[in-house]
């Protein structure tokens, strides 16, 4: 008797086979069924732990306010360059107040001004104009000059620095202000504002320099301001009483 199995009837694997014997192929990948493993992630969604949904520029912290003046030209951009701003001072308020400072410092001046000779005037001969010229460059006249600029200058540098306004603006109820912010001129700002308003028109052009910066406050705009206000970057602004 033989031990040779007989041959496999046809189309049956024989056991010999390898390829009979591989292992079946394994699942393809994919989400196991009922949902995701727990613990997982949603579908779609961020993973445990990271931000919300929605606009990461919510949680930003708030913008800083603008300030209460549109900037020194901050008109420009399509912007309203008088928004935020107090009211700017009529021009017949200025007038006047600027009259009432004048006169404040002014009346002290002409009783200061007597031990100078400043009321002295040629009378040996009214038609001698050589006369009258010496007598108006003496000593006791160019002293005079000299504190008559620092009177009127340091009035308008100390009360603007310390207060924003003269006494006569403050009767009337108008100060000046920086115009970027807001603010009270500082000692620079100040003198600078004081020197350009006074200083021609104490040395040499009286009457003209006056009514250059009249004109100038009248036709200015948006502002108003006079060479003395566009020097120191200043407005004038009327407060409530």
């Amino acid at each position: 008797m033989s031990n040779d199995q007989p041959p496999p009837p046809p189309g049956q694997p024989s056991d010999d086979d390898p390829f009979a014997k591989r292992p079946p192929d394994p699942t393809p990948p994919g989400p196991p069924p009922g949902g995701p493993p727990p613990g997982g992630p949603p579908p779609g969604g961020p993973p445990p732990g990271g931000p919300p949904p929605g606009n990461p520029y919510d949680s930003a912290p708030p913008p800083p306010p603008p300030p209460p003046y549109g900037g020194y030209g901050g008109g420009y951009g399509g912007t309203d360059p008088l928004a935020g701003m107090p009211p700017l001072a009529e021009s017949g308020r200025r007038i006047a107040a600027r009259i009432i400072d004048w006169l404040i410092v002014a009346v002290p001046l002409a009783i200061i001004g007597i031990p100078f000779d400043v009321y002295q005037r040629a009378t040996d001969d009214g038609n001698d104009f050589s006369d009258t010229v010496n007598s108006f460059n003496g000593g006791g006249q160019l002293v005079f000059q000299l504190i008559t600029i620092v009177a009127y200058v340091g009035y308008d540098t100390l009360m603007n620095a310390k207060m924003g306004r003269t006494l006569g603006k403050k009767w009337l109820k108008l100060r000046v202000a920086m115009l970027n912010d807001g603010s009270t001129p500082s000692m620079n700002s100040s003198l600078i504002r004081a020197i350009v308003l006074w200083l021609p028109a104490l040395i040499c052009c009286a009457c003209l320099w006056p009514l250059l910066l009249l004109i100038l406050i009248l036709v200015d705009k948006p502002y108003k301001q006079g060479l003395h206000d566009k020097a120191a970057k200043t407005v004038v602004v009327q407060v409530a009483p």
